[in-house]
């Protein structure tokens, strides 16, 4: 083979390899992520129920797992006895001081009494005359006007207690066990609240991703139980030289497309990196490989066929 031969047949190789290295697409490769909703219990607890299992779609409202609710209930149905006690106090401070009972011999104590008074103003009006025309003493009469005295201070006596009787609690001791009351009730609304958020439900749609401790295990607090993805949630992350970067806008129109999906697959840029970068490993190009690039995401139109790591190829809008 002559020399030129060979140099013929080494740029025809050349040209292979370089159209074998070409994407088949054209645009961007990317990949899909997601923003997950990582979703674990308020306290740890004991799971007792578990209501989801990975890869199953949820609503807004659906109920995930529960943990043991024995403390918080127990807290509850405490802080609700101490709410009947604070009520049962004010109750008492704001009724009468003493029991109808003891106002009922108060008041046949004030009946003995003025009927004492009535004796006596007789026993005045008979001796005044007597003492008039000289029958009966001076001394006579002031005994009989001191006996009147007397009953009527006792008749006033049992007349102020029958009143007071009838009053309830001072007013500071009424407004404290009012406070009492109030902070009862504050009470047996936290450990409501509590004993509430020992049952989870999903506060979004989305699809569960993984579910990380099943029942019968703990669940310590603070660690997630489930992850959740929303819809809303699912991105595309590819690059762009600096070249293409002034054709990116945000909301700008993008054109998606990946092996097994239907076509005409959207979305929109809701990302622009303001920092430069190498292109990343995963993006296997020997045309942009070493060169700067810029990180871009967008939200597809269409989130439901694409799942997390899925390879995509991503065109800018003309």
């Amino acid at each position: 083979m002559t020399r030129k031969a060979v140099r013929t047949l080494i740029g025809a190789l050349a040209l292979l390899a370089l159209a074998a290295c070409k994407p088949a697409t054209r645009g961007y490769q990317g990949w899909v992520e997601g923003d997950f909703l990582f979703i674990g219990p308020e306290e740890s607890g004991r799971v007792t129920e578990l209501a989801v299992s990975e890869g199953r779609e949820v609503k807004a409202g659906d109920f995930l797992f529960a943990v043991d609710a024995a403390v918080q209930i127990a807290e509850t149905e405490a802080a609700r006895a101490s709410l009947d006690q604070a009520k049962a106090r004010l109750a008492r401070i704001e009724a009468a001081q003493q029991r109808p009972e003891e106002v009922a011999v108060l008041e046949a104590s004030r009946t003995q009494a003025r009927a004492a008074v009535d004796f006596t103003t007789a026993e005045i009006a008979r001796v005044r005359p007597l003492v008039e025309k000289g029958v009966s003493t001076r001394q006579q009469l002031d005994q009989a006007q001191a006996n009147h005295d007397r009953d009527r201070a006792l008749l006033e006596n049992i007349t102020r207690q029958i009143e007071v009787a009838h009053l309830s609690g001072r007013r500071e001791d009424i407004d404290a066990a009012r406070f009492a009351v109030e902070g009862a009730k504050a009470a047996l609304a936290n450990a409501q609240a509590r004993q509430a958020r020992t049952r989870v439900f999903a506060q979004v749609a989305g699809r569960i991703a993984e579910v990380y401790y099943r029942q019968g295990e703990v669940a310590p607090q603070g660690r997630p139980m489930v992850s959740l993805l929303p819809p809303a949630n699912v991105k595309l992350r590819f690059f762009v030289p600096q070249s293409v970067l002034p054709r990116v806008s945000i909301d700008g129109v993008v054109s998606v497309t990946c092996d097994g999906c239907a076509s005409g697959l959207t979305g929109r840029v809701s990302f622009i990196s303001q920092q430069a970068e190498f292109t990343p490993p995963v993006i296997y190009s020997l045309e942009e490989r070493q060169k700067l690039v810029y990180k871009i995401e967008a939200r597809p139109d269409q989130p439901g066929p694409l799942r997390v790591g899925q390879p995509v190829s991503v065109e800018l809008a003309p």
